[in-house]
Parts: C-alpha cells; structure tokens; sequence
C-alpha cells in the first residue's frame, strides 16, 4: 500500500458488514480446507482418551490435543483513548481484512474513561460484536500498574464484563491513585507495589467466585521504560498465574523506525528512552532497545524470559499492534465542540480524513505482528484458555502461515506435548522435538512473499525458584541447535534429537528471515546469531521479521 492509498474499511461510512475480504480469516481457511473441525474432533478424541497429566500422576509421557490457531492481537485503542483516533468500525474492519480471529480493545484509564467511556464503548463492542460476526471482539483496558508501566486487563464477554472492568479500573489503576511512582528513592514505591499485587489477586478472586467467567492479565512493553523491574514481574506472575500469564515479546509501534519517516533517532516499538529515576537500576542501557523490533526482555538467550522460565514455570509472550496512529495513514483527529474534552465526554470525535499521511508509528491490527493461540473449540473462553496454558507462537511481517510443535519421548507413538506442555521423562531418555513448519504461501501486506532462513532451538536449564527475585540472566540458557532452512517451501517437519539429562529443562523456537542477526546480547557461545538493534531512524519492519514460539517443558523423574 502506498502512502496515498487508503483502504476502504478505513471509511467510519463504509460498513464492515459489506466487506468481503479475500482469504481473510484463518478461521475460514482452516474451515474451507476441513482442518477446523477434523483438528477439533481430533483434539477432543485426545482430550478424552489421554487427558493431560493431574497433579500427582507421575507417569512418563505426556499427550496434548490437536490443535487449531486462532490469530489475534490484544492491545488495541480506539476513540475511547485519549491518545489515539480511530472508531470501533475502522479497527475491527481493519483486523478483518488482515486475518484476525480475536481482537482486544484496550482503552487507557482515564478520567473520562473512567466516568462515561467505558460504559458507551461497551456500547460499540456489541455492535462491533454484531457487524463482525467471524471475530471474537473482547473489551479490555489498558491499566497503568501501580509502580510500574502498562498491562493489558481483559475479560470474557458477560452481563458483568464492563462492570469488572470500570471497578478495577477505579479501584486499582495506579494513574488514577496517583500511586504511579515505583523508583528506589520514592517513599510510596513499597506501598505502590503492594497495590499492583492486590489488583492481581482482587481479579483472581473475580474469576474464582464466578463473577466474570475468565480475565487475564499481559505486561505491556515491559523494557520500554525499565521501570517494570523484574521481582515486581515475578510479584505479578506469583499472585495468580492463572491470571497474570505473560508479557508483550514485543511491543506495538513497529513502524516508528521506517526510514525518513518519523526522525533520525527513531527506534521500532518507540523505544527511544534513557534510564530514569523511576527505572530499575539493574539494567543495562542496551535493554532499552528492541532487538529485531522484539523486547529485550525476549529477544536477549538467557535473559530475563528465560530466568523466568528457568523457574519451571509458564510466562508467555505475545505481539501486537498498539495501534493509535497508523503509519502513512491520511485521517486526523475530529475537532471538540464548545465546552467538551475527553474529561467530560470519555470519548474522542470521530476522525477525519485529509488525504494527507499523519505522523504516526503503529500497524493496522493483523497487518504486521500477529500472536497465533492453539484452540481446541472456537470461542472467547477457548482463546483465553489456550493463551493461559501458553499455546502461543508469534511473528512479525507474515512470516509463516503456521507453527506446530511436539516433543515426544522416542519410546512413545502418540502426539505428544505442545507448547506450553509439560512431558515427564526419565532422565537419559532419548527425545524427538518435531517441528512442523507451513511457510508463506502469498505475499504480505506490503507486498513481500516472507521466506523463512532458519529455525533456532533454544534449550534451558530449570533449577527452581531464584533466591534474588531481581536476577535477569538465566547462565544455563543457550541457542542448542539452528537449522538452515533457506529455500524450502511448503509444509516440512523438522526432527530434532534431544537427551534428557540429569536436570529439568524446556526448549523453545525462534527463527528469522536472515536478513539480519549477529551475536545475542550475552555474547556468540550463547547465541551466534541473535536479533539486533538497527541504527536509529533505520529500522525498516519489514525487512527484519521473526517469529517466537513459547516453550515446552521438560520435568525429569529424579530431578
């Protein structure tokens, strides 16, 4: 798309219901092809005739499902953001055109929002709802943590989804508290970070009682600012894991960096920030980049992720768009009327087109980063279930048209475990980690057909919970295995031999489009060709994709 095209969905007049996008959701394609359901029926048959591992069941193996992927993004702002400019019809017509499954509109906590938005979005979400009957629309908020940065919050529709919503936002939203200092020196900091806790754990509670049917918690581009510390990461995950269940691998705003666009200093993800009074002291300067627009947080082999995960405990990552101002995009921001402001109103005028591009860093939803969840049924609480028990792979650019992960022991014939999984084997097992691989099968929305250039196995040590809940190296962590795959097409299977040793380990998947990689942050003995940053003003998205993959566990008997 150039600069001067604009897409029709892009008109508030033009009602998505009158769209018909080519090949636009995955979930028609998986249904068109008979994948869906045949991946369902299957999944369901596994489901029952080997249920996953109860707790105290100490058998070997271990048995997923069959699984589909649903493509979804979730964090997403709309006029009901104070910074942002786009209606509910633009965003959700947008997410269609781009394959979206499940979309999450995440509002800033504000004032206005507070009081009047809230309650007239919900408003929008059903008749957003109701125009895309072949998406799953979730309301959320995008909460300002007490002491630190930004989560995505979102719940499963319900008479009381809005209502969870507007009392946790009041109650616990750390801008609107004023409970937003978190730096070493601040008096308040102990206090502020007891309050993120609570919120936590006050969401659990909703969900354990009934009073909501599901709600999960992500942390938004938790480098971007540093101040997300990491015992406060590992305070959030520990009040309710079934809540709290992961962070953005990377942020929103990947078109901040397209050269000549927004300025010579310009950085993917718009992070272009320099440590604070509020950020933790404990980071480098370097963790304030993106790493191939990922996280460094992610991106970095035995880096804080990794430490998380060598706890021996799920913590996901995900991607999405952000969106506020998309790139080259021509619409502005409409004019108040006398005597209204987003305080008084919860809501921004509709936009307006001037057919001239508007600054702007941000992706249409779908069009660049995408978070694939494996889903045993379609519906909201099918994806939220699958997100909390980590199926989650991720890629930036359409960089595939799928993922599928298993590890199995070599003794057994079933299927094994997935990402997110855990497989029980005894130690010297020989193991086979089969990686199924669909590359891109048409060209992407800026017109490049992706091609995949390798796959990286990622293989950690699990020793436990850490004595300092400020650690953000894993030593054990390291690129395992890398496999050349320039060139092919298709859908092939990668068999990757593993032992199991003396301790507890998980692997995880990353790969690229070669286009660019050079030493991980921790040096080449640890990753030879990790992600890097780009010059700033020089970090063109599309030439720089990759995907992640969360990991599988491996709990070995003696250990």
């Amino acid at each position: 798309m150039t600069e001067q095209q604009l897409p029709t969905w892009a008109d508030p007049s033009v009602s998505p219901a009158a769209l018909d996008p080519q090949g636009v959701s995955r979930r028609g394609l998986l249904r068109r092809a008979g994948l869906f359901g045949a991946a369902f029926a299957l999944g369901s048959a596994a489901t029952n005739r080997t249920p996953a591992l109860a707790a105290g069941d100490r058998r070997p193996g271990g048995e997923d499902p069959r699984l589909a992927y649903l493509v979804g993004d979730h964090h997403i702002h709309s006029v009901y953001s104070h910074d942002a400019k786009y209606t509910f019809s633009q965003l959700a017509a947008a997410g269609a055109e781009y394959g979206l499954d499940w979309m999450v509109f995440t509002e800033h906590s504000n004032i206005g929002h507070a009081d009047f938005g809230a309650a007239l979005e919900h408003k929008e979400i059903l008749k957003a709802r109701a125009e895309n009957p072949r998406q799953l629309i979730f309301q959320g908020l995008e909460w300002y943590i007490p002491a630190a940065e930004h989560c995505t919050v979102f719940t499963a529709p319900g008479r009381h989804e809005v209502d969870l919503l507007t009392r946790f936002e009041s109650a616990y939203d750390g801008k609107l508290l004023a409970y937003d200092k978190g730096g070493p020196a601040d008096a308040d900091t102990a206090r502020n970070e007891a309050h993120a806790v609570k919120a936590i754990k006050w969401l659990a509670a909703q969900r354990r009682s009934g009073y909501v049917d599901d709600v999960l918690v992500l942390a938004n581009h938790p480098m971007r600012l540093g101040i997300d510390s990491p015992h406060e990461m590992r305070a959030w995950r520990d009040a309710a894991p079934e809540i709290m269940i992961g962070m953005e691998g990377a942020p929103g705003a990947q078109g901040a960096a397209i050269p000549g666009w927004r300025g010579a200093t310009s950085i993917r993800g718009e992070y272009e920030n320099k440590p604070s009074a509020q950020s933790w002291p404990g980071y480098p300067a370097d963790a304030y980049l993106t790493y191939g627009g990922f996280d460094w947080a992610t991106a970095t082999v035995g880096g804080l992720w990794d430490s998380m995960l060598a706890e021996g405990r799920m913590f996901s990552v995900t991607t999405n768009s952000d969106a506020h101002r998309i790139v080259f995009d021509t619409w502005k921001n409409g004019d108040w009327q006398p005597g209204r402001s987003f305080d008084t109103t919860g809501r921004l005028p509709d936009p307006v087109n001037t057919d001239t591009p508007q600054p702007g860093s941000d992706f249409w939803p779908g069009q660049f980063s995408r978070t694939h969840v494996g889903v045993t049924r379609y519906g909201y609480r099918a994806v939220m279930a699958g997100m909390r028990a980590g199926r989650v792979w991720l890629d930036h650019g359409h960089l595939l048209d799928g993922l599928d992960v298993r590890l199995t022991r070599d003794r057994d014939r079933g299927l094994g475990v997935t990402l997110g999984g855990r497989l029980r084997v005894r130690k010297g097992e020989k193991l086979t980690l089969n990686v199924t691989v669909t590359t891109a099968s048409r060209p992407n929305p800026q017109g490049i057909l992706p091609e995949l250039a390798h796959v990286d196995v990622v293989r950690g040590a699990v020793r436990g919970p850490v004595a300092d809940r400020d650690t953000w190296k894993a030593p054990d962590t390291r690129v395992a295995a890398s496999k050349d795959v320039s060139g092919r097409k298709g859908t092939y299977t990668l068999r990757i031999p593993l032992t199991a040793g003396e301790e507890s380990f998980y692997v995880r998947l990353r790969g690229s489009d070669g286009n660019r990689n050079g030493p991980g942050y921790l040096g080449a003995s640890v990753d030879p060709h990790g992600p890097v940053p780009h010059a700033p003003g020089d970090g063109d998205p599309w030439a720089d994709t990759w995907f992640y993959s969360n990991p599988v566990f491996v709990d070995v008997e003696g250990s």
